[in-house]
C-alpha cells in the first residue's frame, strides 16, 4: 500500500450491476461522502463527518463501484506536492521518496500501487493532472461545467472541476462517462457532451490529428522532461498526427493571474470555517473575534494562511483594480490565445510538468518553486478547457507526463490522442 494514500479507510458497496461493478474507487478528501469524514487534509475539519453524498458519489455508487477510502490531499487542494496535509505526506509508489503530486496526490498513489482501480481527484489548476503525471497513471481534468461540483469543498469555484484518475486512458474514460453530465443541483454543470461516450473514444485512431505545442511550455523545462515529451510525440507523430510549434504569448502571465483568482476565490470560500457552525473550535472564552482567530489560527495550516492573507489583500480597497481585475483581464488573454491556436489545431500538447517529482520535503520551504511548477497546468484552469496526462516516459527513473489540451468539450479528442500512448 502506498505510504499515507489514504486518510480514511472504508467500505461502501454500490449497486450491484453497473458499469464499474467490480471496481474499487478511491475519493480525494474533499468531496462529501455522507456519513464517512471528509477532512479537505486540514485540522480544521479533522472531525466533520458531511450528512449527504456529492453527486460524482452517487453516479460512481449507481455505477456499482466499491468505494475504499478518502484519499491525502494537500490542505484545501493548496500544493503540488500533498505534502501540506496536515495528515502527512503521502510517498510516490512509482518513485519511492519522492512526491506523489498534488493537490490530489493520494488518489494518484492509490491507483499506482494497485489500491484501487480508480479515483476521483480535484483540479483547480493542476491538481489531477499534476499527480498523474508524477505517479505515472492517467488524469483528466474536464472542461468547466462538464461534471457537477455538487459536494465538492470549494477552493476556487471557478476554476476547479472533478475529474478521474486511472491506470489506462480507457478506464479514465470510463469513469468519466459514469460522472459527467448535467446536475440541477449545480448551475453550472451544462448539457454539452452529455451523451458522448468517452470510453468508445479510446481507439487510437489519430490519422490527421493537428498537434500544435507551445514553445512556451517548454521554454525553461528541465531538459530530461523535454527529451521524454518529444519521444512520446514522436509516438504520435509515428500513428499519424502532424505537429507544429506555435507560440501562445500570454502564458507568461498565466500563472501570476493564477494565483491571484485562486487565493481571491479562497479567501471567500474559506470564511465560512469559523468553528461556530462546524469545523475545529476556538473555544468559547473572549468575544467572537477571538474564538474566530484561535479556530482558524489553530485550525488552517501555513500554505493555507498564506493563500488566504494574499487573497484578501489582492480584494481589497485600493488593491482590487491592481491585482485581481487584472488578473481576470489576462485570464481573457490567456482564453483568447487558446482559441485562436484551436481554430487550425485539434489539441496542444506540452509537458504536463516542467520537472519530474521533487524529493519529499525538497520544497516546502520555498512555495514560489511550487507555483512555478504549475506553469503548463494552470492555463487550461484559467480558459475553461480540457485536458489529460498520460504517463509519456520517464528521466532519471522518474515519471515524466504528457499534457494533452482540447478545445471546450472536446473530451472525445483528448481521449483519442492519449491512448496512442496509454
Amino acid at each position: 500500500m502506498a505510504a499515507d494514500a489514504f486518510i480514511t479507510e472504508t467500505e461502501v458497496r454500490g449497486a450491484e450491476d453497473g458499469p464499474l461493478t467490480d471496481a474499487t474507487i478511491a475519493v480525494k478528501d474533499n468531496i462529501s461522502t455522507e456519513g464517512i469524514p471528509t477532512t479537505c487534509g486540514s485540522a480544521m475539519l479533522a472531525e466533520y463527518v458531511p450528512p449527504y453524498d456529492a453527486t460524482v458519489v452517487e453516479r460512481v455508487l449507481d455505477a456499482g463501484a466499491t468505494i475504499v477510502g478518502k484519499t491525502n490531499m494537500d490542505e484545501f487542494g493548496m500544493g503540488t506536492t500533498t505534502e501540506t496535509s496536515a495528515f502527512g505526506p503521502t510517498d510516490n509508489p512509482a518513485a519511492p521518496g519522492h512526491v506523489p503530486g498534488g493537490s490530489s496526490g493520494g488518489s494518484a498513489a492509490a491507483v499506482a500501487d494497485g489500491d484501487a482501480d480508480l479515483a476521483l481527484g480535484s483540479d483547480t489548476g493542476g491538481s489531477v493532472r499534476c499527480p498523474a503525471a508524477f505517479c505515472g497513471v492517467v488524469g483528466i481534468k474536464p472542461t468547466y461545467g462538464l461534471v457537477s461540483r455538487y459536494g465538492l469543498v470549494a477552493y476556487a469555484n471557478s476554476l476547479e472541476q472533478i475529474g478521474p484518475i486511472a491506470p489506462t486512458v480507457e478506464e479514465a474514460a470510463e469513469l468519466l462517462d459514469v460522472i459527467a453530465g448535467p446536475d440541477d443541483r449545480d448551475a453550472t454543470t451544462r448539457k454539452a457532451g452529455a451523451d458522448s461516450s468517452y470510453a468508445d473514444a479510446a481507439d487510437g485512431d489519430v490519422d490527421g490529428l493537428e498537434i500544435a505545442i507551445p514553445t512556451q511550455l517548454l521554454d525553461g523545462a528541465h531538459e530530461g522532461v523535454v527529451g521524454t515529451f518529444r519521444d512520446a510525440v514522436e509516438e504520435l507523430e509515428d500513428a499519424g498526427a502532424t505537429t507544429t510549434e506555435v507560440s501562445l504569448p500570454s502564458l507568461e502571465h498565466a500563472v501570476a493571474a493564477y494565483y491571484v483568482i485562486a487565493m481571491s476565490e479562497a479567501s471567500s470560500n474559506l470564511a465560512r470555517f469559523d468553528g461556530v457552525r462546524y469545523g475545529h473550535s476556538g473555544g468559547f472564552d473572549g468575544n467572537w473575534n477571538e474564538t474566530f482567530a484561535t479556530a482558524r489560527r489553530e485550525g488552517f495550516g501555513d500554505e493555507v494562511v498564506r493563500r488566504i492573507l494574499l487573497g484578501t489583500y489582492a480584494l481589497s480597497a485600493g488593491y482590487h483594480d491592481k491585482y485581481y481585475k487584472q488578473a481576470q483581464d489576462a485570464r481573457a488573454w490567456v482564453k483568447q490565445d487558446f482559441d485562436e491556436v484551436f481554430e487550425t489545431a485539434d489539441v496542444i500538447a506540452s509537458p504536463t510538468m516542467p520537472v519530474p517529482p521533487f524529493e519529499l520535503g525538497e520544497s516546502l520551504d520555498d512555495p514560489m518553486t511550487m507555483y512555478l511548477a504549475d506553469a503548463n497546468t494552470t492555463p487550461v484552469n484559467l480558459a475553461d478547457l480540457p485536458a489529460i496526462s498520460v504517463p509519456a516516459g520517464e528521466t532519471d527513473g522518474l515519471p515524466v507526463g504528457l499534457q494533452l489540451v482540447g478545445p471546450a468539450f472536446g473530451e472525445e479528442t483528448i481521449v483519442r490522442a492519449g491512448s496512442v500512448l496509454a
